[in-house]
């Protein structure tokens, strides 16, 4: 269900220490001036960001939330050099400008969606036109900003590095979260067979719902255990893990002889104590690391359009087989709220930041 908190004001400034510049106009951004908790997020007014050759200047409608976002604001995961420093990963809104040298066909107003390497929580934001994606005419642009970062991320990492196949058992951590519901929907759509952890209930309910043949409680239940019995003793060929550390000894003894652990994040710490190596290589297992901010633009030009012909369709079929899933909505003056939502857990799916009110 959507939840509109209405919490409080940010303060109004002057600047924002931003690398937008050459503008034409100002615009409302949040800025983090010194790293830090939620109360460190500023909404002030800076220059509007000039597109360079090539790029598409967008008038950003609805932005989200992810996990990198607040890393970034207690200054443990900086933007890649020469990206914007003001915080989010994806937006969705509507074409305003087009910069020198664009080929796309893109019109003014033409309903898009992005995935950025930064710049998101702002009114306007400069975009190389290949990481643009026509918006879905079903969804809408609330809808549409939750996929560029969390889809994009989840069909990365099942297509590009684990290479799922047909009838495979995937495992998916954080099964209710903005990458967990995409990653569930596109195991499907895949052919293959998703289960989840989740830390509750609901979010159980939840993964459930969008096609997960098991879940599991971690706070109640080993996982591992869960997924044995569930193969019948032949573990997960693929685990989407992005917590890491703590769940390495779990982790380990639910993958299937040959398969891929794909680590993604370290939420759950980046420490491993014991014989990791060891019972990993008794399984041949193989250890993939990836991360999406870090690569380079040709790559992210790829993975857009392969996400493009094999996923985007399916949002707009007859039968509408994928499904964004949004936790709540905020306003851009609530940020801080939003990222005390997030930081406590309490999603399930995406969390949506409004610039301008849906219709």
């Amino acid at each position: 269900m959507h939840r509109i908190l209405h919490i409080r004001r940010l303060v109004l400034g002057n600047a924002c220490r931003t690398c937008c510049s050459g503008s034409a106009g100002m615009m409302r951004a949040v800025c983090v001036d010194v790293p830090g908790g939620p109360e460190n997020l500023l909404l002030r007014t800076v220059p509007r960001p000039q597109p360079k050759s090539g790029e598409v200047l967008i008038k950003v409608h609805a932005t989200a939330l992810n996990r990198a976002d607040l890393l970034q604001r207690r200054g443990l995961y900086p933007p890649p050099p020469g990206e914007s420093d003001i915080i989010g990963l994806e937006v969705a809104g509507t074409v305003d400008t087009l910069g020198p040298g664009v080929k796309g066909g893109w019109g003014r107003d033409d309903r898009v969606m992005a995935l950025l390497s930064g710049g998101g929580y702002a009114e306007y934001v400069s975009v190389p036109e290949e990481l643009l994606m026509p918006v879905p005419p079903n969804l809408t642009l609330c809808q549409a900003a939750t996929i560029p970062e969390a889809w994009l991320t989840a069909f990365q990492l099942l297509v590009f590095i684990a290479q799922v196949k047909e009838d495979e058992v995937v495992l998916v951590h954080a099964g209710a979260s903005g990458v967990g519901t995409a990653a569930v929907q596109l195991v499907r759509l895949l052919g293959a067979v998703p289960v989840v952890t989740a830390g509750g209930p609901e979010k159980l309910k939840m993964a459930l719902s969008l096609g997960a043949a098991a879940g599991f409680n971690y706070k109640e239940e080993s996982f591992a255990q869960g997924v044995h019995d569930f193969t019948g003793g032949k573990g997960a060929n693929v685990i989407l893990d992005c917590i890491g550390g703590c769940n390495w000894k779990q982790n380990v003894s639910s993958l299937a002889t040959d398969g891929r652990w794909v680590l993604y994040g370290t939420m759950g710490g980046r420490a491993v104590e014991g014989e990791l190596l060891g019972k990993l290589l008794s399984k041949r297992g193989s250890l993939l690391c990836s991360l999406l901010r870090s690569r380079s633009l040709q790559y992210k030009a790829d993975l857009v359009k392969a996400f493009s012909q094999r996923v985007l369709p399916c949002f707009s079929d007859q039968h509408a087989s994928l499904r964004p899933v949004i936790d709540s909505t905020f306003n851009l003056e609530d940020i801080a709220e939003a990222h005390r939502h997030m930081e406590a857990n309490r999603n399930t799916g995406k969390i949506v930041i409004n610039l301008i009110p849906p219709n």
